[in-house]
């Protein structure tokens, strides 16, 4: 096959590959990669990048880790994909016994899909098909928290917040479900009564409508990156348990460490009646996510109509991708993620405060593997994504947010040139 030039690579790029959250037809700066190692990205043109995204937060192991590289190959050379229909794989038992014992207790039942949205419906397909099978077909809606984001597909959009998370275009097309305030107590605090007013108050007026309350716990992703209570999640939790209402907690973002526990829920030491994993699961090698149940909701399912759970994806626990997952997670719990994790923390805060002097700078926010600089105003992606590529790194932001989640392998060396030449750049940043 006759290589491509890169700048015949570039112009079919332009001409026809429609980015994520981009104009297919603008001018939107993309960035060749030609490889990628440990911490950073290499472009085409000779830069070298730190990594400041993990990905979208799932490389968590960095790049071309050999010992994940092995797992693929090993795997390869034995099935690469056979349907799950029916059949069934190593890797997969494998993975869900990992799944099993490193989640709550009571999560025992564990359909594996191929991507965050997907397991999200999932879980929203599971509640309504449980409160169904329990001979209460009424409980089909959702309630869900202001400034959460859940992911793209319809289900999923349904439950994000109707104006911070994205998809505001399709309101009028999806499930009206029911809003509560964020949470106003913040990571840390305690959460008196009035906080939680809001919420129970929808769950007392609406509990016969609603199949679960779906939220992240103690991190809201790419809706606001808002660090709430473990107390705020322990007392929703209690709320869920009293008007009979499940409880879904999206960990796709927040699982495998990220923010110092090996899942968030664990900050309020609460069980989900659903959990939803994926980003960080195969360390970013390839899409894979699992949605975690319990037996009382699966047998449940099992023993309504039509007795089969109604949802099956073609590549659902692709033999790669859980091959991949199984050495992740392996890796992770290697590595001392829990004193590594605390020492990033600690060096983002560290490293980002001389931000909190900046007239253009609202609030800086740590927590486990999340750095968070909040502005006044919205950034100018189009000149301050290249900026940061110029001086080094690769850094995303959006809307107000500009933010690092980097691999957990990222040096102290490395970490200071990164949040250095960030704050760097933020400085020279018109307000």
């Amino acid at each position: 096959m006759t290589k491509l030039s890169l700048g015949a690579q570039i112009a079919i790029d332009h001409e026809h590959i429609w980015h994520p959250y981009s104009p297919m037809h603008g001018k939107s700066p993309v960035f060749h990669v030609e490889s990628a190692e440990g911490v950073y990205l290499h472009l085409s043109n000779g830069q070298k990048l730190i990594d400041g995204m993990s990905s979208w937060w799932c490389a968590i192991h960095g790049y071309n880790h050999p010992r994940l590289n092995q797992a693929m190959e090993q795997q390869l050379q034995q099935v690469a994909h056979v349907m799950f229909g029916g059949l069934t794989h190593e890797p997969a038992i494998r993975l869900v016994e990992k799944l099993v014992t490193l989640t709550p207790q009571a999560l025992q039942s564990v359909f594996i899909s191929d991507s965050g949205s997907v397991a999200v419906e999932v879980a929203l397909k599971l509640a309504i098909q449980y409160w169904n099978a329990k001979g209460e077909p009424g409980k089909q809606r959702f309630a869900t928290l202001r400034n959460g984001y859940h992911g793209d597909t319809l289900g999923a959009m349904s439950v994000c917040d109707p104006v911070t998370g994205m998809h505001s275009l399709f309101n009028d097309v999806l499930t009206e479900q029911f809003y509560v305030e964020q949470p106003k107590s913040r990571y840390g605090e305690t959460c008196d009564d009035s906080h939680l007013r809001a919420l129970e108050n929808l769950l007392q007026q609406n509990h016969g409508q609603i199949a679960a309350l779906i939220l992240e716990p103690i991190v809201q992703g790419a809706g606001g990156m808002y660090f709430y209570s473990a107390d705020y999640l322990l007392r929703a939790r209690e709320l869920c348990d009293h008007y009979r209402v499940l409880m879904i907690a999206d960990e796709i973002a927040t699982g495998f460490g990220r923010t110092g526990k090996l899942f968030a829920c664990e900050h309020a030491a609460i069980s989900p009646d659903i959990m939803c994993v994926g980003k960080a699961l195969t360390g970013g090698y390839l899409s894979l996510a699992a949605t975690l149940t319990t037996t009382e909701i699966s047998s449940t399912i099992d023993h309504g109509n039509p007795g089969v759970f109604m949802h099956g994806p073609t590549y659902m626990a692709n033999p790669l991708a859980c091959a991949v997952a199984n050495a992740s997670i392996e890796l992770l719990l290697e590595s001392g993620w829990q004193t590594r994790i605390q020492q990033l923390e600690n060096k983002l805060a560290e490293l980002l405060s001389p931000c909190e002097a900046l007239a253009q700078v609202a609030e800086v926010r740590c927590l486990g593997a999340i750095g968070v600089i909040e502005m006044n105003s919205p950034v100018d992606m189009a000149s301050i994504v290249p900026r940061f590529v110029d001086a080094g790194i690769w850094v995303r932001p959006f809307g107000k947010l500009v933010y690092l989640m980097p691999p957990y392998v990222i040096s102290d060396t490395e970490l200071e040139q990164l949040c250095e030449t960030l704050v760097g750049v933020i400085r020279h940043q018109v307000d």
